[in-house]
């Protein structure tokens, strides 16, 4: 049976996984897994980040975007940080918003314009080290910031945007039950980490899940919060 691509089908993780079953798609649980933490997984910071993206055949819009993708303005200016291969980015021009990806691979930064051109949609890119980038003040309407952890920016992340600006920030905690994401502890965040480092903004929406009740259900490995800047 041919293998049907679904690159341009924007679906949460376990969607993607019923979509490779329902079309028949012979694939071993343990290769699709695999698949999985290396194409939605943390960014390094390094060069050595370009080899990743070398190898990596897709990648997905973050599933915490998309479900709150009513949240987002119908214009102005948007920033997906530490961008890899830009989905996000993608996804937001989709939705009429001016797109910038920043990100310190250019590999996957060439592979991000080649797929915008592809589909029609233009994508301001920018090939930096995000930990040295120094980002503008009140620039941004939305930034969205996923699986990347440096909390030194989180003071120039809030300035960056602007006033009614959004953040969309996800990424690991210690308390994870996955492999997913990086062993070492100074990337992931302890239990309400996020509502603290990010304090000045409103909170929107937040979610944490822990390790209560039935570790079967939600997302256990990352937390995510939306918040807005106030005047």
């Amino acid at each position: 049976m041919p293998f049907t691509p679904i690159e341009n089908i924007y679906q949460r993780k376990s969607d993607i996984f019923w979509i490779f079953c329902r079309i028949g798609c012979p694939i071993e649980w343990g290769w699709f897994a695999k698949g999985l933490h290396e194409s939605y997984a943390y960014k390094p910071h390094s060069d050595g980040s370009d080899a990743i993206y070398q190898k990596k055949d897709f990648s997905w819009v973050a599933d915490f975007l998309l479900e709150n993708s009513f949240l987002l303005p119908r214009q102005g200016k948007a920033l997906d940080l530490a961008s890899g291969l830009g989905e996000n980015a993608l996804f937001l021009a989709g939705q009429g918003l001016e797109s910038h990806a920043w990100d310190i691979s250019s590999m996957a930064l060439t592979r991000l314009k080649k797929k915008a051109a592809q589909k029609n949609l233009v994508i301001a890119v920018k090939h930096t080290d995000i930990v040295a980038a120094k980002l503008p003040k009140n620039e941004f309407d939305v930034i969205v910031v996923c699986r990347f952890l440096d909390r030194s920016l989180s003071h120039a992340i809030i300035d960056c945007l602007k006033p009614d600006g959004l953040l969309f920030y996800k990424t690991y905690v210690k308390e994870k039950i996955a492999v997913d994401g990086p062993g070492n502890p100074d990337f992931l965040l302890d239990r309400n980490e996020l509502l603290n480092i990010f304090n000045p903004l409103t909170v929107v929406a937040y979610r944490e899940n822990s390790r209560l009740g039935d570790l079967t259900c939600g997302d256990r490995n990352e937390a995510y919060f939306i918040g807005q800047k106030r005047h």
